[in-house]
């Protein structure tokens, strides 16, 4: 789901929410060694959202906090801010070459850069929380 997230509503909060949980409380942060992801910069992406991206003439990036139940990928354009939201049962991750990873929610996809090892740790922790919090049948969801 893409979302504009510029603005405090409580209609889209609920609605993130609901999809990938409630942020991660403080301590929780900590015990994990943070939630979020250095800047990653974009290199490719699905026609929607590169329709976003191509509005102004910034570099384009984006960044990945990790929720209990998913992730946000949050991207600006403009002056806007959008978030792509993704739970864990829909999230497909793949490192290509080049030190590339491409994060995929059905149709929608963005390729970022992982050109340092704090990335590649990040992205590593994301699959390990994934496979460490999947439900184990479709009841769980």
């Amino acid at each position: 789901m893409l979302l504009n997230v510029s603005y405090n509503d409580k209609k889209i909060t609920e609605k993130i929410d609901s999809e990938v949980g409630k942020p991660f409380t403080l301590k929780e942060r900590w015990a994990m060694g943070g939630i979020g992801s250095p800047r990653l910069f974009i290199t490719e992406t699905s026609v929607e959202i590169r329709n976003l991206l191509v509005l102004d003439n910034n570099r384009d990036q984006c960044n990945i906090e990790m929720r209990p139940k998913g992730i946000i990928v949050r991207f600006r354009s403009l002056l806007e801010t959008f978030a792509l939201i993704i739970p864990y049962y829909k999230l497909t991750l793949y490192k290509g070459d080049l030190a590339k990873y491409s994060i995929y929610r059905d149709h929608h996809f963005i390729k970022v850069q992982a050109d340092t090892k704090a990335v590649q740790k990040f992205f590593k922790k994301i699959l390990d929380y994934k496979a460490d919090n999947m439900p184990t049948s479709i009841e769980d969801l």
